[in-house]
């Protein structure tokens, strides 16, 4: 007799099989040859039960230029294991073919070449196409948002969080959780949420500090298909160390595993057959809850950005990543029966702009959201002949211009730039207008500071952010990628313990090492430190870009990386 874990590798197995035969049979044809919005919707239904997620929409409304990453190093358990693994290792390890739409929507390689073929990717109303095709083949289909959805962009900056809010309304999202939301602040989160969201804001992890008990929802149930479904929502654990505490002092957040535990037994207790985890922990930490908290059946998971054409099984946990950016939307539909889940089949649906047509009603309403702000958004403020984007563990051409920008419009000898994972990615040949700033760097506490620090404070930032980075508990990751550096470069051996990674740190313009005990004028941005003083950077990237007129980056090879 077959174990039910022995079924669900099987559903493992037939997943990958349909997710790449709807998103792989391309690759049989000419990379010329145009794709269909049928080859992309294709899918057999499954079962009785059907979820959408989309997460980390960061405000692009619109279709965009998005490059995967270069780096995506894991470190103990997770070293060579999805989604660390890139590139041709990536389209190796998934059995795809070069160059073919799938290569360019998952992988960095090619990026530029193929884009010429494939286009842009994203846009909320072709994600409305989407939705509206799943609903009508599955009318009971639950949409959900893994967060970092309200921040990114220049009119979310400027709305603070209006306009997508309007339009996932529209969506028919039907619960969320939550991350960068809170650099909105505490009051403009509580007015959205109590006032305006048609959906529950789930955070069983959210607690008020106060009292010590729970803030939001911890979880709402469903009742499609003759099952009864409960959505948990998890949090970005790390809020007060990876955004300002300032914010939203009211709130403790973490992962919470006991808490989990117990919202889990709590929603099985009241007669939940399908539990769901709605997730923003970020992939690893998601894995390891999966295999310590017992009564999950699937974890929707956020945060880092991962797109992974299969699912991830961990004990009797599917874990879904479905991109960042509007990419990609996930269907997964489940076989659930006698209160178990005993099977499933999933597709990771890549967003073509190009193919997918966009919905008339979604269309409208982004342009209308857009409408006050057009002059704005469309001013080109320079050209680039360089490939620039960002994801990545380490530097990218983004974060070379931003450095750039922040060394010369701040007289700093040494620029910092955070590692964060969003920003659309642009095309040589591309101009690159005030919205594209934005998208890069748009954020409620962009000022750029000055200041001095010493060697060995330097040292100590970096060592503190690789361990944030690459610790091998999960649990102890706690932010985003590395932070980027200008006018100087290191060596890092991620595989060394905390004050042991970062070494050979050398100042560029004069070659000498950096002097733990000397002080260097530094600028950066993205301080979590209330009161920080200082120019918006955008303001700053703007007028470096203006002065320059055009970018056109030699290859930046500063940071030296051992032990992968």
């Amino acid at each position: 007799m077959i174990s039910r874990r022995e079924f669900l590798q099987a559903s493992v197995a037939a997943s990958a099989i349909v997710g790449i035969s709807g998103f792989g049979n391309w690759s049989k044809l000419s990379a010329q040859q145009a794709l269909t919005q049928d080859q992309l919707l294709q899918f057999d239904d499954f079962g009785n039960v059907t979820l959408i997620h989309i997460t980390d929409i960061h405000a692009n409304l619109k279709p965009i230029w998005f490059r995967e990453p270069e780096w995506n190093i894991g470190v103990g358990s997770a070293k060579g294991q999805p989604p660390h693994v890139v590139g041709k290792a990536f389209i190796d390890m998934f059995n795809l073919t070069p160059a073919s739409p799938e290569a360019y929507a998952l992988t960095y390689e090619d990026f530029e070449a193929l884009g010429k073929t494939y286009g842009r990717m994203g846009g909320m109303d072709r994600v409305a196409t989407v939705v509206k095709s799943i609903r009508a083949a599955r009318p009971d289909a639950i949409l959900l948002d893994g967060g970092d959805t309200w921040h990114g962009s220049m009119t979310s900056y400027l709305t603070k969080g209006q306009d997508v809010v309007n339009v996932m309304n529209a969506l028919g999202v039907e619960a969320m959780t939550s991350h960068w939301e809170w650099t909105f602040g505490t009051e403009r989160v509580k007015e959205i949420v109590e006032t305006q969201l048609k959906f529950p804001f789930l955070g069983a992890n959210i607690f008020d500090l106060e009292w010590d008990e729970p803030a939001f929802e911890p979880y709402t149930f469903f009742e499609r298909g003759g099952v009864k479904i409960a959505v948990i929502g998890q949090a970005f654990p790390y809020m007060p160390i990876a955004n300002p505490k300032w914010m939203f002092p009211e709130y403790s957040f973490g992962i919470r595993e006991d808490r989990m535990q117990e919202v889990v037994d709590q929603a099985r207790a009241e007669g939940a057959e399908l539990v769901v985890c709605l997730s923003h922990n970020g992939f690893d930490v998601d894995k390891k809850m999966a295999g310590r908290v017992k009564g999950i059946d699937v974890i929707l998971t956020g945060h880092t950005h991962d797109a992974i054409p299969e699912p991830v099984l961990v004990g009797e946990t599917i874990l879904i990543a479905s991109g960042s950016h509007g990419k990609f939307v996930s269907r997964v539909d489940l076989d659930v029966r006698d209160g178990r889940m005993m099977g499933f089949k999933h597709k990771l649906i890549p967003i073509f702009s190009d193919v997918i047509t966009p919905d008339a009603e979604m269309s409208s309403l982004i342009e209308a959201e857009r409408a006050p702000y057009k002059a704005d958004l469309e001013t080109v403020v320079a050209k680039s002949e360089s490939l620039l984007y960002r994801r990545g563990n380490f530097q990218g051409t983004w974060d070379d211009v931003i450095c750039n920008a922040v060394m010369s419009e701040r007289d700093a000898e040494i620029a910092m730039s955070p590692g964060v994972r969003w920003g659309a990615s642009i095309m040589p040949g591309q101009d690159i207008t005030r919205e594209d700033i934005h998208s890069v760097c748009s954020m409620t506490y962009g000022q750029v500071y000055r200041t001095e620090m010493t060697g060995e404070t330097i040292h100590t930032i970096l060592e503190d952010v690789a361990d944030n980075l690459f610790n091998p508990d999960p649990y102890y990751q706690q932010g985003g990628d590395m932070v980027r550096i200008g006018g100087m470069g290191f060596a890092i051996d991620v595989n060394k313990p905390i004050g042991e990674r970062i070494t050979n740190m050398t100042h560029l313009k004069t070659g000498d090492a950096i002097d733990p005990a000397k002080s260097y004028v530094v600028a950066g941005w993205g301080s979590v430190n209330e009161g920080t003083e200082g120019p918006q950077i955008w303001d700053v990237i703007e007028s470096h870009l203006r002065k320059i007129g055009t970018v056109n980056l030699e290859p930046n090879t500063s940071v030296a990386v051992t032990g992968i």
